[in-house]
């Protein structure tokens, strides 16, 4: 008796799938994409304050942002959450 071996990338091929997620978790996703986005463009506001001003504030932004990366890189749904809500607060 052989048994068909595991497909860890099957949902690609499953007819119902269209190859992009969808629900809840992919509305996460661009949310957050729209967070870091945002956040990038204060970035760059913070790094043109004269005389470093704003180095400290860019810093602390800059390391949300790759924290966020890593949450959507590794798919983890509730640290997308957690930095979701710590950009959206980000002024």
């Amino acid at each position: 008796m052989t048994s068909k071996p595991e497909d860890p990338l099957d949902f690609l091929n499953n007819s119902k799938s269209s190859g992009s997620p969808s629900g809840p978790e992919a509305d996460m996703v661009q949310l957050l994409l729209y967070e870091i986005i945002r956040v990038k463009e204060l970035i760059t506001y913070y790094e043109s304050i004269p005389n470093g001003g704003g180095q400290l504030g860019a810093s602390i932004l800059n390391e949300l942002i790759t924290e966020a990366y890593s949450s959507l890189v590794n798919y983890d749904v509730v640290l997308m959450r957690k930095y979701y809500d710590l950009l959206q607060n980000c002024d």
